[in-house]
């Protein structure tokens, strides 16, 4: 399918996975949004100049103020909430809480008003720390109409503090094909560390978007869409080997055009089908990520001199994101990989087990941006 020329994200979702799914224990489900990381890096970009400002852009892949602007405005209307139309539920937020001692620029305000959508306020960071800090949990559960009750932890503000950039986000899209309740069965998942979980898995009788690869295969699940004129679908990521979730990790970090290069797009016969139902809530402190990724000026001194009268550094840069997964849907090619496994007949039906960790994307697909990303090693967690 062909894509818009929003489509540019690819290299910095994956670096994103590379980074955070590496840093995480073997027992720890994970999920993110690259979108929503990089809303709360463009905003610093948008109240930085200078060395600030080109560490930044030269992060997000953007050669200009400007284009990552109108980039990010587009991606504000891609993730506009769909069900009124048919499509998934999409909450996207964007927030900055400023001291109010200090005055916004125009120009910062602005882009946090027209191209951010974002909620803005001035608080009393010095006298009412943790004041401010349950306010901002609040805005983030009305928001997600009570899902994400927190975004930020009890001690995440100090009477030093004097901004926060906060994002939440949520998803909810109904299957195209639902799974039937009466099938789901329990089974065995199987953890990296050699031990086993009981588990529920949806099963389906239907045909699926199921390819092989050497050494892995791909579903894709497409969400039902109705009126939208998005297309919505999670890919699992499903290495053979039971451990194989490092090695598939690297593969996915190998080629930028990764996901694109091996998404299945012809719907096949299936043997065993099995998916997990799970739910995971996740959330990280992403100042160290982005630091040990080359953004480390607007953590120091006066990085940030473009939001307010004074410079500023980023004193906090939370992330939270929920997704659960089950029978009704989702609450949140390289040519030289196309290798089929040696002696398997191409009319013999696929199976697809996930028994144990893969990786997941949700993906608008066409516009080719990458919502959600993340790994299931333990459903029941």
């Amino acid at each position: 399918m062909a894509q818009t020329t929003v489509n540019n994200e690819n290299p910095l979702w994956i670096t994103l996975a590379k980074h955070i799914l590496s840093k995480q224990s073997p027992n720890t489900n994970v999920v993110f949004s690259p979108l929503s990381i990089h809303g709360i890096v463009g905003l610093m970009a948008a109240g930085s100049n200078g060395e600030t400002l080109d560490q930044l852009l030269s992060f997000l892949k953007t050669k200009t103020l400007d284009e990552l602007n109108t980039r990010f405005s587009k991606l504000v209307s891609l993730m506009a909430d769909g069900s009124s139309s048919g499509g998934p539920r999409l909450s996207f937020m964007n927030g900055a809480w400023i001291d109010q001692t200090l005055s916004l620029k125009n120009y910062f305000k602005h882009v946090l008003n027209n191209v951010y959508n974002a909620a803005c306020k001035q608080v009393d960071f010095r006298n009412k720390a943790d004041k401010v800090v349950n306010e901002v949990n609040s805005w983030a559960e009305r928001q997600t109409s009570g899902l994400i009750k927190r975004i930020l932890p009890a001690k995440a503000a100090n009477n030093e503090t004097r901004l926060i950039l906060a994002n939440a986000v949520y998803f909810k899209g109904a299957w195209k094909l639902k799974f039937d309740p009466s099938m789901t069965e329990d089974s065995d998942f199987h953890l990296l560390d050699g031990k086993k979980v009981n588990v529920p898995f949806m099963t389906s009788d239907n045909s699926q978007l199921v390819r092989e690869y050497n050494g892995f295969k791909v579903l894709g699940l497409p969400y039902s869409q109705g009126d939208d004129k998005r297309r919505f679908t999670m890919y699992i990521l499903l290495p053979n080997n039971k451990h194989g979730l490092p090695s598939l990790l690297y593969k996915l970090g190998s080629e930028s055009d990764f996901l694109e290069s091996h998404i299945p797009r012809e719907h096949v016969e299936v043997g065993r089908f099995m998916i997990p139902k799970f739910n995971i809530s996740f959330e990280f402190e992403a100042s160290n990520m982005l630091k040990e990724l080359g953004v480390i000026l607007p953590f120091t001194g006066e990085g940030l001199t473009e939001m307010v009268d004074e410079g500023l550094q980023v004193s906090s840069l939370h992330h939270k994101a929920f997704l659960e997964l089950n029978e009704e849907g989702t609450v949140a090619e390289a040519v030289g990989n196309l290798i089929l496994l040696i002696g398997k007949s191409p009319n013999d039906p696929i199976e697809f087990v996930a028994d144990h960790p893969f990786l997941f994307v949700i993906r608008e697909d066409v516009s080719g941006e990458v919502l959600f990303m993340g790994q299931v090693v333990n459903p029941i967690l």
